[in-house]
């Protein structure tokens, strides 16, 4: 652990008080230039980041586009199109409706009174889980099927891991009358069951993909062959911020309504619009950074992201691929990847379908490479037993995803003073038969 990153840090800020009443959607901008603008039509702040990404697709060396050349009419068609759209009154306005009205957004904030007090600090957690479909992805597909939509797609495919995202794309297909088509690991289509027959039960294709590890890495490498052999009339909903440029960027713009809610809400309930620590977990990384994006410059915040440390670091079973991973190019983009000596990808190990994934979208690895965000490594049992409280502390059931996040709450050493947050990212229905199996761990929490 990085004992300097946990030091103090001079708090000295203006306290920012915001009406309650205040709709935090009213012409929210998702450019590289943040304004928060409020229904009042005054600025509140505009934030500026070294972090985001350079008009070449980067962020330092990670990103760009490693593609096929068959693709490369439909990325760079993207590429100059997405940003655009996205920046438009007319996709600002249809995107914000179906925030609020379709998705439920804004997501709670709510104060963990119970956990708050085991740990000795105010924990809130972000309540992404209450999200129509159950978790984060919700933010990300209902962005890009209006993207797709207004370039004139006519089929969505997709991959998915832990089945949150497939589950969400094949509702925003249905939503918007289009055919979906989605990827998925057999392994994980045996272990996350009930997100398969929800995308059956929303009309979506699952095709369960048995190459490989038979994960999300081998998922999403038949969803780019899908997409190599229909590139005129299919939009691929990448899920997470990885994948050539402009994915990684569109994801975390699409998903930074998060931490934007996270600073109108904390301004409400703690009198500042920033905490000290903010706290998520990483595979591809979407719900991280779309947790972290407003906060990527304000060194007064602590960032703290969990990986999937699988049986251990050491033990050869590990999907940690920020501290096991070197620099490497999958899936269309150069990043840090799990690798042997030869280049060839290891195949990693999580209990958590959703972060057993060999590389980290560049915008992690960028970030951990500078120094601004703390990297813990969260084991199976760790996760498990995260989850466990959770559920008996405050009657809430996280996905083990959301669980790797919690895992790190031991592994920190608060202050009483310190105002927390962090990311439920997804609920834990579809992870009742991993629970369910490790059971007995609860006899150590009663």
């Amino acid at each position: 652990m990085n004992k300097h990153f946990f030091r103090n840090r001079e708090k000295k800020f203006k306290k920012i008080c915001i009406p309650k009443k205040i709709c935090i959607f009213a012409f929210l901008k998702l450019t590289n230039i943040f304004p928060v603008v409020l229904a009042t039509g005054f600025f509140v702040s505009i934030v500026t980041s070294m972090y985001q990404i350079d008009k070449r697709g980067y962020y330092g060396k990670y990103g760009g586009a490693y593609i096929p050349e068959i693709l490369h009419r439909c990325v760079n068609e993207l590429q100059e199109t997405y940003s655009g759209v996205l920046e438009s009154e007319t996709f600002q306005g249809e995107f914000r409706r179906l925030l609020c009205d379709y998705a439920g957004r804004p997501s709670a904030l709510y104060l963990a009174g119970r956990l708050s007090e085991k740990y000795g600090c105010s924990i809130y957690l972000k309540r992404e889980d209450l999200n129509h479909t159950g978790s984060h992805k919700i933010n990300n597909v209902l962005g890009q099927i209006l993207l797709a939509r207004y370039m004139g797609k006519k089929r969505i495919i997709a991959e998915t891991g832990a089945g949150q995202h497939g589950v969400a794309t094949a509702t925003v297909c249905a939503l918007m009358n289009m055919p979906c088509v989605v990827y998925m690991g057999k392994t994980d289509v045996e272990r996350q069951r009930p997100n398969v027959q929800k995308m059956e039960m929303l009309g979506a294709t699952v095709i369960p993909v048995e190459s490989g590890n038979m994960t999300l890495k081998d998922a999403t490498n038949e969803a780019i062959r899908d997409w190599c052999c229909n590139p005129k009339d299919t939009f691929y909903i990448i899920g997470s911020t990885v994948g050539p440029h402009p994915y990684p960027d569109l994801v975390a713009r699409l998903q930074s309504v998060i931490s934007e809610e996270i600073r109108v809400q904390l301004a409400e309930k703690e009198g500042r619009n920033y905490p000290d620590y903010l706290i998520a977990c990483v595979g591809g990384g979407s719900n991280a950074a779309g947790t972290v994006y407003h906060y990527l410059d304000d060194a007064r915040v602590r960032i703290v992201l969990a990986e999937a440390g699988g049986k251990g670091v050491d033990t050869g079973m590990s999907a940690a691929t920020i501290q096991l991973g070197k620099i490497g190019i999958i899936h269309g983009a150069k990043t840090i990847v799990m690798q042997n000596e030869d280049g060839q990808i290891v195949e990693p190990h999580s209990i958590s379908a959703g972060l057993d994934y060999p590389g980290i979208g560049p915008i992690h690895a960028y970030l951990a490479d500078n120094k601004r965000v703390n990297v813990l490594a969260v084991n199976d049992d760790e996760a498990l037993e995260a989850a466990f409280e959770l559920t008996r502390l405050e009657g809430i059931i996280p996905a083990l995803e959301s669980a790797h996040a919690l895992g790190t709450l031991k592994k920190i050493p608060f202050q009483s003073s310190d105002v927390v947050v962090l990311t439920v990212s997804g609920r834990g229905d579809k992870d009742m038969e991993a629970f369910s199996a490790s059971v007995a761990d609860l006899s150590r929490l009663t």
